[in-house]
């Protein structure tokens, strides 16, 4: 299943986010796959998509950040599974 993550950076910014993923890399459980991510201009928002079938390690991996950052998680699909959706549906 596919996640798409929007992390809002708590006081420190996204600097002490990088600190991090420096230091300790992007700290996530086996079974959790980063696909792609995508940072606001003004960096204080992070779009990260990521994919799990085990819902817990995404959670795993929210708590080990969650001291620096605020999550929204919004389970999606693809733009093609959407459109085999809605024909199936309409047919």
């Amino acid at each position: 299943m596919l996640f798409m993550v929007v992390e809002r950076f708590r006081d420190g910014g996204a600097g002490a986010v990088y600190e991090r993923a420096r230091e300790r890399g992007r700290m996530m459980p086996d079974g959790l796959r980063y696909v792609d991510s995508w940072v606001e201009a003004n960096l204080s928002r992070c779009f990260q998509l990521m994919e799990c079938d085990d819902l817990s390690l995404l959670m795993t991996w929210i708590g080990r950040w969650g001291d620096l950052i605020d999550f929204e998680v919004v389970p999606v699909v693809t733009s093609s599974e959407a459109a085999a959706v809605v024909n199936a549906v309409s047919e």
